[in-house]
């Protein structure tokens, strides 16, 4: 206490000294006990104070998200987003983010969707709560909306929702904003990694989008291609010639996925440019000197005639050009493999100064690079000779870029080069990278064993630095020294003199081995110096590294055999050592070597051969390139980079000896641009063309002027021919300037037309007529919708400003029937948006995902009633929010012998038909094998009834699980859909029976609808029932619960909280059914059900009593 005290004196002393030393100055001083730095980082650490801070932060952004305000929810999105951009777990704000998923706020939304798009793959659960409201988004006036909805749709990685998704990602492939569809490419590639049966259905998308003209979404659909059916080369023929035209135009990695499709097409479809170049070489070999110059002249003309090359393969060697120039250093990569792999030799030069240029990027880029040069460089040296200097190395290189400049300079060396690269060898030796130095010794080695001229040289270089201070230096110069020894021993007996006399001085053991090995090869040409090396190594024996004491074993063994007087005891004391040697190897090498050279009773025949075995002449080692067998792989791949297949490796194909027909290639054109040239040639004179040849010769020269600069070479005749085999094929100019033919216009409404079905195409119809009589409307009001709409829209302005251009060469008397053709070409603008949900019920064929209550006027709604197939045009197919999990046992383990079965409803309309039920099957193998071939037999269905099957599955591994998807149409029926579950080996009998709830599709429709539709079904349509409601069932929001976990029914707007209101059709006649509950006084309902289909709605009244009156 006292001393204490004493502290405390002393601490009030020195304050009131400090105070009144500042009492002058008016300072305030204020004394704070002193923090040490360990008491500092003790705080900051403390993981209880974390936690509270990040608990506190999360309240208050929970806080912020369930505000009312727009302007606070946003400031909270904006922290989150960046919590996830600094790679902070944001995943316990799931539940209050995606409350907002529905927010009328577009920024709210967007960064919303951004949020779902990161966790939606952690949280599925909640995440499936949300899909009508992505669904909803799919059909919103903003394409990034819809883009987003898509992406987040596609993120949630759950089987059962794959119909739907697959529903989303046919819908948004038609969409008018390329950006969509680019994401709807995306999405492909992930409901493909989630359930592969698709493949099938997303091929036609695949190929449905392939002929997309929109650069945005080129690249993407082209990555989809590769993952889903990289083999399908039967889908790129027709898109060949506009994938090359639109390539210069493709965002960067668009261009890069295009460009390696098209390398591995190019190698499948023409025949190898190479052959050229050989049989030149060849005629040129054997031209005599006696022949004369016709006999020449007529060699010259036979290797022209062996090879032309195809237009096609010009094309694309021609509009990949440009893009050497291109700033991304992936592109430039891609076009240098591209021309390696198919160019000429003669041409493949051009791409060495560009990847030459890429030295000048960062170290990671220049690994990549320098790692294909060196490839490249070993069989075709001339083509990076004259950038020699370019590879000379830096002294703030990192070691990896280093070792591959020295790799790609002694590939390089010649004859002529050979003293300059010596010199600079010399400076690289002294460097104090140990590792480089190394490589760079062995780098003189290979230079030795390449160019015989300088052999000697590089060798008594290398003996002088046998004297060098480094033993790393002198280790890995002993090793190359004995490689070049073995090459010609005879001569150079003093080397190994001098090396014997280092091995007290060296102590890496790679290089003492080196040498004790050449001892003992070469031992009889040092027969005084060998025999006292191996007393040295024997009295160290026992110390030495595993590597050495073989090496002595060896020499013991080889001296044993040449000089046994001398060395008798020696080898037998070393031999006694390594029998009691820790090392199995050692062990089991001495027990070899003395029944080997030893004779004695036991020893068998090859010890007569002892001296043949040991000293037999070995060959010469190969010092090569570690870059000579990487060729196979495709440069620029990561196969290529890490020297094995990678998993996804596609590899290149063997060139055809003779090149598939070429005319697969040829788009048709359709009659109706046929009909259009025919009635202009008429108005025009019969000698003039529909372009004139210096037109021809101006668009030519402008959609080629950039790989025309940059090549400057070529005749001009070849120009023309290519440039018309372009016209021909009605692709674009690869510059992308002129816009898109009338003709691939006709062409594409033709394709389509095609496919659709007449019901569909009568729609269509009508409402193009609605649509060109409302054309100011539309006009005025679609002026809010997104800009890539309006740049569409713009598109077709251009056309039809084209269209008025022509208009004026036409004679009066065909003037009018062309403005109807105009007109008609004029009708896919923002008006086809309008008539989004009159194609609901054909969502394969529809165009765009915009919703038309949002552009819709009351009168044109009006106009518009009876297209709809349900009578009324706001009555439509909505997706079920709640998706059951109750599942159906179809197959017992038991009885299956191991494969088990159970089926669920998933709830969503059917990819495989409009009438059909979709429903997910999950198939179990419960046993310890496989089991093969899993797939539906013969089928015992009622008539009418169809079913489509799921495709079979080749093997099922011991417990796996897979879930695959079957449509049923049961006719509106609960009738039981038989069939036989087969494998390779058994049959068993299952059998699908549907609830009267699960043949319905949930409807939205408005008060007023539902009521004027009851009206119309009453009497005989009409079935009620009074029921007991049970106390906890009385409440609104657990009625609507239950009655949509017993049936698919959707929700109905309802004004009164004593009436509940719920609609849906039937899966196959599309029947309306209408369910009305009325609670009454002491806990009574009334459940009505009004329907033409009499029989369900009895048996649905039936189901659903039960669910209302029990607990």
């Amino acid at each position: 206490m006292e001393h204490n005290s004493t502290v405390l004196d002393k601490i009030v002393e020195v304050s009131c000294t400090i105070k009144s030393a500042f009492k002058v100055g008016n300072f305030e001083v204020t004394l704070k006990p002193y923090i040490s730095i360990e008491e500092k980082r003790l705080a900051a650490n403390d993981p209880y104070e974390y936690m509270e801070q990040y608990f506190a932060l999360n309240e208050d952004l929970k806080q912020m998200l369930e505000s009312s305000k727009d302007s606070a929810k946003l400031d909270a999105m904006k922290r989150i987003v960046g919590m996830i951009a600094k790679g902070k777990n944001a995943s316990e704000l799931f539940p209050a983010v995606v409350k907002n998923v529905a927010s009328k706020n577009i920024e709210i939304k967007k960064l919303v969707y951004v949020y779902l798009m990161r966790y939606a793959e952690e949280q599925q659960d909640l995440a499936l709560l949300s899909i009508s409201t992505f669904q909803r988004a799919l059909k919103d006036p903003n394409q990034l909306i819809r883009a987003s909805a898509l992406r987040v749709l596609s993120s949630i990685r759950v089987p059962i929702i794959v119909p739907i998704m697959m529903l989303a990602i046919k819908e948004a492939s038609s969409d008018l904003s390329p950006y969509v569809r680019k994401n709807a490419a995306h999405a492909i590639q992930k409901l493909y990694s989630l359930d592969p049966e698709q493949k099938e259905m997303l091929i036609e998308v695949i190929e449905k989008l392939l002929k997309d003209r929109s650069t945005l979404v080129a690249g993407s659909v082209v990555m989809a291609f590769e993952e889903v059916c990289p083999d399908r080369i039967d889908l790129i023929h027709k898109n060949y010639r506009k994938l090359c035209n639109l390539l210069v135009d493709v965002e960067e990695w668009g261009q890069i996925v295009i460009i390696h499709m098209l390398t591995r097409y190019a190698r499948t479809q023409f025949v190898s440019p190479w052959k050229t170049d050989e049989n030149v070489e060849e005629e040129y070999n054997e031209n005599n000197f006696y022949e004369s110059d016709e006999e020449q002249k007529e060699k010259d003309q036979k290797v022209k005639k062996n090879y032309t090359m195809d237009p096609d393969h010009r094309l694309l060697l021609r509009n990949t050009k440009p893009l050497l120039q291109s700033r991304n250093a992936a592109v430039v990569m891609a076009v240098a493999q591209l021309y390696w792999h198919l160019a000429p030799k003669s041409e493949a030069g051009i791409i060495s100064k560009s990847l030459v240029r890429l030295l000048r990027s960062n170290r990671e880029v220049q690994y990549i690079v320098l790692q294909n040069i060196a490839t490249m460089s070993i069989q075709r040296k001339g083509m990076f000779e004259p950038y020699l200097k370019s590879f000379y190395v830096r002294s703030t290189d990192p070691t990896m870029i280093k070792t591959l400049k020295l790799e790609i300079m002694t590939n390089l060396a010649n004859e002529a080069n050979i003293s300059t690269l010596l010199r600079e060898f010399q400076t690289y030796v002294k460097s104090q990278d140990k590792q480089f130095a190394a490589a760079t010794i062995q780098a003189i080695g290979r230079c030795a064993t390449n160019i015989t001229e300088v052999t000697d040289t590089c060798l008594n270089g290398l003996v002088c630095l046998l004297s060098n201070r480094d033993e790393i230096v002198v280790a890995e110069s002993v090793v190359v020294i004995k490689k070049l020894l073995q090459t010609q021993p005879a001569h150079h007996g003093e080397i190994i003199k001098h090396m014997a006399k280092l091995l007290d001085n060296i102590t890496v053991p790679v290089a003492r081995a080196s040498i004790l090995w050449l001892i003992g090869e070469y031992c009889e040409r040092v027969p005084k110096i060998a025999p006292d090396v191996l007393r040295k190594t024997a009295k160290s024996f026992i110390n030495e590294d595993d590597l050495v004491k073989l090496q002595i074993l060896n020499l013991g063994a080889k001296l044993y055999l040449t000089n046994s007087k001398q060395t008798k005891l020696l080898t037998q004391y070393v031999l006694n050592l390594g029998k009691y040697d820790q090392s199995y190897d050692i062990r089991d090498r001495t027990r070899f070597i003395r029944q080997l050279i030893v004779p004695n009773e036991k020893s068998g025949a090859l010890s007569k051969y002892a001296k043949k075995i040991f000293l037999a002449q070995k060959p010469a080692p190969l010092l090569e390139s570690p870059f000579k067998d990487r060729d196979h792989f495709q440069l620029g791949t990561l196969s290529h980079t890490l020297n094995s297949r990678a998993t996804g490796y596609l590899e290149l194909s063997d060139w055809p000896e003779v090149a598939p027909d070429p005319t697969v290639r040829n788009v048709e054109v359709a009659e109706s641009s046929k009909e259009w040239t025919a009635v202009l040639k008429k108005t025009q004179k019969p000698t003039e063309k529909f372009y004139s040849e210096s037109e021809e010769e101006e668009e030519d020269s402008a959609s080629t002027s950039a790989s025309d600069s940059e090549s400057g070479s070529g005749s001009e005749k070849e120009h023309k021919e290519e440039s018309s085999g372009e016209e021909s094929s009605g692709s674009s100019s690869s510059t992308g300037v002129s816009s898109d033919s009338e003709s691939e216009e006709t062409t594409v409404k033709k394709t389509s037309g095609a496919a659709e079905e007449s019901d569909s195409g009568d729609t269509k119809k009508k409402a193009k007529e609605i649509s060109k009589s409302r054309s100011t409307f539309s006009s005025s009001d679609t002026e809010s919708s997104s800009s890539d709409e309006s740049s569409s829209n713009s598109k077709s302005e251009s056309d039809s400003n084209s269209d008025s251009d022509t208009e004026k060469s036409r004679n009066a008397t065909s003037s009018k029937k062309e403005e109807k053709t105009v007109q008609d070409r004029k009708a896919p603008n923002k008006q086809d948006v309008f008539l989004l949900d009159l194609d609901d019920f054909y969502p394969v064929t529809t165009p765009v995902a915009v919703p038309a209550s949002a552009v819709l006027s009351p009168s044109l709604t009006a106009d518009l009633e009876g297209l709809s197939l349900s009578g009324s045009s706001v009555i439509d197919v909505t997706t079920q929010v709640f998706v059951p999990t109750k599942t159906h046992e179809m197959l017992h383990r038991m009885t299956g012998k191991g494969l088990s079965a159970h089926y669920q409803f998933s709830r969503q309309p059917c990819i495989f038909g409009d009438r059909m039920v979709s429903v997910q099957v999950t198939l179990t193998n419960t046993t310890d094998q496989k089991i093969d071939n899993i797939h539906i037999g013969e089928k015992k269905l009622p008539p009418g009834m169809r079913m489509h099957e799921f495709n079979p599955i080749e093997c099922l591994d011991p417990e796996r699980s897979v879930t695959v998807s079957m449509g049923i149409d049961f006719c509106d029926s609960t009738q039981t859909a038989s069939f036989q579950l087969c494998t390779k080996d058994d049959h068993f009998s299952v059998s699908i029976q549907p609830p009267v709830g699960e043949l319905l599709l949930p409807v939205t429709m408005s008060e007023k609808d539902f009521k004027k539709e009851q009206g119309m079904l009453t009497g005989m349509n009409e079935t009620s029932a009074t029921i007991n409601v049970a106390p906890q069932n009385s409440t609104g929001r657990v009625i609507i619960e239950r009655l949509m976990k017993a049936a698919n029914l959707g929700v109905v707007p309802s004004g009164q909280d004593k009436i509940h209101r719920f609609a849906a059709k039937t899966v196959h006649s599309g029947s309306l059914m209408l369910v009305t509950v009325e609670l009454k006084e002491s806990s009574t309902a009334q459940l009505i059900i009004n329907t033409e289909k009499t029989v369900i709605g009895s048996v649905l009244l039936r189901e659903l009593k039960p669910v209302l009156s029990q607990g």
